[in-house]
């Protein structure tokens, strides 16, 4: 009897060690998440592009977050109708070789806060940093990078961010691993009939509980996306849906990622769906109050889980 009690401990302890080590060694932290988004939702203007003050006050933020994270920080300007905006990178891991690029645009549509669109986007950006910046070495080249521009006006334009930022690369003849597009990833709603679709029948596929995050990619988009999204799926702790679509599908296409496509390079979009399912999507009241901030955090860590076991 005590044999089988010790050979049952021991099996039970060699399953724990299993999974303890299949879990990345740091974990996103609420509080922070928390901080990052009412610093980018505080700043005396919206972050806008009619609003420089206020945009560079949150390039700052970011680029100091970099940093300190133990980044390579850098800023890549450009101009447009005779102003100065500023994509903010930071990288880790070797210089030289392909990389994998993260991104998340740090500007908001008018005049509302934008805590979910893309306050989320950003915060989650600056925790995979900060948790990239822990680990003892990574076996090639990850570079964070918050675009600015992405929203309207510019949005589908060369000005977006993300557009100066993919070209850049395509005229250096860099090679590209993939690229992931964060955009939205705090809003959550366990309630059903809290989730829309641009095709209604998708519903009875996906359901109707807006309670999980989506990895979007195109059809053909290759092998990064594919194995990117069934890594996601695998090391998330929260429901994950994976959406593959036609570029023409709406919303497919609505983030910065599209700009990598237009140049090649494979890209997925992680998001909670923005408009159809966050109703503060573009308005005054898209605010920090409304998020949740844990399941934010589960999404941060499924990413950094992927990101680690890239080979």
């Amino acid at each position: 009897m005590l044999l089988r009690f010790g050979c049952t401990v021991c099996f039970w302890l060699l399953i724990i060690t299993y999974a303890s080590a299949q879990q990345p060694s740091a974990m996103a932290d609420t509080a922070l998440l928390h901080r990052h988004l009412v610093a980018l939702t505080t700043t005396p203007e919206p972050r806008n592009h009619l609003h420089l003050a206020s945009l560079n006050q949150a390039a700052e933020y970011i680029k100091a977050g970099l940093a300190a994270a133990g980044a390579r920080p850098t800023e890549q300007p450009y101009e447009v109708n005779g102003r100065t905006y500023r994509n903010i990178l930071g990288s880790f891991g070797p210089v030289e070789g392909p990389r994998l690029i993260i991104g998340a645009h740090y500007d908001v549509c008018g005049e509302q806060p934008g805590a979910d669109d893309n306050g989320t986007g950003v915060a989650a950006l600056l925790e995979v940093a900060r948790l990239l910046g822990r680990q003892p070495a990574l076996p090639y080249r990850v570079d964070v990078v918050a675009y600015t521009l992405e929203e309207p006006p510019f949005f589908r334009t060369p000005q977006m961010g993300s557009y100066v930022h993919a070209q850049s690369l395509h005229k250096a003849g860099v090679t590209v691993r993939g690229m992931v597009a964060l955009e939205m990833l705090g809003y959550y709603d366990d309630q059903k009939g809290t989730q829309d679709y641009p095709v209604a029948p998708l519903k009875w596929i996906y359901g109707s509980r807006g309670n999980y995050v989506t990895v979007a990619r195109k059809i053909g988009d290759g092998r990064f996306a594919r194995q990117f999204a069934r890594h996601y799926k695998a090391a998330a702790t929260l429901p994950v849906k994976r959406f593959t679509a036609p570029v023409w599908l709406p919303g497919i296409d609505f983030s910065d990622h599209l700009n990598y496509w237009h140049f090649g390079y494979p890209a997925v979009l992680l998001t909670d769906t923005a408009f159809y399912r966050n109703k503060h999507y573009h308005e005054p009241t898209d605010t920090p109050d409304r998020l949740d901030m844990r399941r934010l955090s589960l999404a941060v860590d499924a990413l950094l889980a992927v990101v680690l076991r890239q080979n």
